[in-house]
């Protein structure tokens, strides 16, 4: 099981490959690391146009052969949590940058489930790929 929590503004990028059957995540808290290019060094995954290019890379390493194209991808979060008057839209803008770079490799999310005003706990299955979220006062469901 590979989890993250709280899922807010952040965006969590669940990336599954059918034939290797290596899942991988990673959890977005800011759209671009040209906001502090030092923590992207340290930390890639903290943004989305250095987290998926490290999360893809790790999983060619892990077994993942041919092109991204042949990954599922699945998203969560991008809630508008802390932001009331929608001044910074960080939720927003994660989503779009998520969507952006994961076009880029020729992915469209398979499912998401986005926006909205609610924090969210992701969490893969590594073995059947199943994901599921869960919200304090609501049922978990899947994803």
């Amino acid at each position: 099981m590979v989890k993250t929590f709280a899922l807010g503004s952040c965006v969590g990028v669940i990336l599954i490959h059918p034939k290797s059957r290596v899942v991988g995540m990673v959890h977005v808290a800011l759209p671009e690391s040209s906001i502090n290019p030092d923590k992207a060094k340290v930390k890639p995954g903290y943004f989305a146009d250095t987290g998926i290019p490290a999360l893809i890379q790790q999983m060619k390493g892990l077994g993942c052969t041919g092109s991204p194209k042949e990954m599922v991808a699945k998203i969560a979060g991008g809630a508008n949590v802390m932001d009331s008057n929608n001044v910074f839209n960080i939720g927003k803008r994660n989503i779009l940058a998520v969507k952006k770079i994961l076009w880029g490799y020729g992915v469209s999310p398979r499912a998401e489930d986005v926006a909205g005003s609610i924090s969210r706990t992701l969490t893969v299955n590594g073995k059947n790929g199943r994901v599921l979220l869960a919200s304090p006062g609501k049922p978990d469901w899947r994803l």
